[in-house]
């Protein structure tokens, strides 16, 4: 493995020139035994390739700018259009190359390039697609969750910092994370949508404390979080004070996308395989042969190719600089569903081997199957609920009026809070 830097791909290398230069790298960047594993399919690559050596590896990926190649070379990229790196993907989508970070990658990153500074863009992004600073998003509180802009975390004030108080909840990869996206309030006399500020919070500092939750996949992946005198320096605020809620957009939207499935390294933690592994696993069964059963995974497959041509015309908008507005719930919806219905099939296929299996204890004793139905449990709360995307899609896409609210447009400190 060579230490060389990124590809010599620039904005003015054509597909066909990038093609040539990735396959190089592939060649002479990743392991033999990993693109030999890759021809083989998921199932070799998975024995081929563990987690550890993966994360080890990563910085050869890192530095080649493949990770994000629209993102300008000073960010971290290669700076190419949207049909190059789709020429790009190409290649490398055999290989699986899942992009660590993804909460930095599409969240944080969404907020830095449509609201925050180049000094900003260029202090953070680069260690985001290193893989060096791991991000979490402080968001939902035990009092905000579906209604977050009724969220009660304060930040005041205090010379050229913020001194940062509150709870959040639901957060996930906290206790791995450096960085996190914080929401606080930061003027209680303005209504809830108003009075919010976004920051970049350094969770590595005294007034920090993360606290795990346990799911019923035997996991911890997400965690309540404890401020109490956490400090923000003001260099670290995206956005205008008070303007918080405008900036939070782009990464609601952002999140939405992930667990949609578009997002870069984002369809890992919903939970289970698609509906090819569907197709490989009713033929290890023997149910393949049943015409009901093929009908059951082909309309889900039919919908598993909707929701990858969706998200492909949410990603190239937003590698033109647009914003994928409701498009993104489109997906974050039917992605909760479908992504429900292919797991519960899988279990179904499965059969007896989802009730009971040996006693050990080893983690991986769960079957995969089993462990990809109790994940996608979460889907439609992830995210924001379904129900909540549903609102949003009816209001904007569909021009529904929006529900009443008599507290709208009096002061946050006067609305009424569980």
């Amino acid at each position: 493995m060579t230490d060389k830097a990124a590809l010599p791909i620039t904005s003015q290398t054509s597909a066909d020139e990038a093609v040539s230069a990735v396959r190089d790298w592939v060649e002479a960047e990743v392991p033999a035994d990993w693109r030999a594993a890759a021809a083989e399919g998921p199932t070799a690559l998975r024995s081929a390739r563990s987690a550890a050596d993966y994360r080890r590896w990563y910085p050869a990926f890192a530095r080649s700018g493949l990770v994000a190649p629209t993102w300008l070379p000073e960010h971290g990229g290669l700076g190419v259009g949207n049909d190059v790196a789709r020429a790009i993907e190409q290649v490398l989508a055999p290989l699986r190359l899942t992009r660590l970070n993804p909460l930095g990658l599409n969240n944080a990153a969404a907020a830095l390039f449509s609201h925050g500074t180049e000094e900003q863009r260029q202090r953070f992004l680069p260690p985001i697609v290193r893989n060096e600073e791991k991000w979490c998003q402080l968001f939902s509180e035990p009092g905000a969750g579906s209604d977050l802009a009724s969220l009660a975390t304060r930040a005041v004030p205090d010379g050229d910092d913020w001194v940062i108080s509150g709870q959040k909840v639901w957060t996930t990869w906290a206790d791995e994370a450096d960085f996190a996206m914080l929401l606080a309030r930061t003027d209680p006399d303005r209504p809830k949508h108003q009075g919010i500020t976004y920051f970049l919070l350094d969770m590595n500092q005294p007034g920090v404390e993360v606290r795990p939750l346990r799911q019923i996949t035997g996991e911890a992946e997400f965690n309540e979080v404890f401020l109490d005198g956490a400090r923000v320096p003001d260099a670290y605020r995206i956005g205008d004070v008070d303007n918080g809620w405008r900036v939070s957009a782009s990464t609601l939207s952002s999140e939405r996308q992930m667990v949609s499935g578009s997002g870069s390294g984002g369809m890992g933690r919903l939970g289970g395989a698609g509906a090819d592994r569907l197709i490989s696993l009713a033929r290890e069964t023997g149910r393949w042969e049943d015409p009901l059963v093929r009908g059951k995974i082909m309309r889900l497959w039919a919908q598993e190719q909707i929701r990858g041509w969706t998200n492909a015309r949410v990603r190239a908008a937003l590698s033109a600089g647009q914003s994928p507005g409701a498009a993104s719930s489109i997906g974050k919806v039917h992605q909760a569903w479908l992504n429900q219905q292919i797991q519960d099939l899988m279990v179904d296929l499965l059969g007896t081997a989802a009730v009971a299996w040996p006693a050990s204890d080893d983690a991986d004793a769960l079957p995969r199957e089993v462990h990809g139905m109790l994940r996608s449990l979460a889907n439609g709360t992830e995210g924001g609920t379904t129900d909540i995307n549903k609102n949003i899609l009816g209001e904007r896409v569909l021009g529904l009026p929006k529900e009443p609210d008599p507290w709208k447009g009096k002061p946050w400190k006067e609305i009424p809070r569980s």
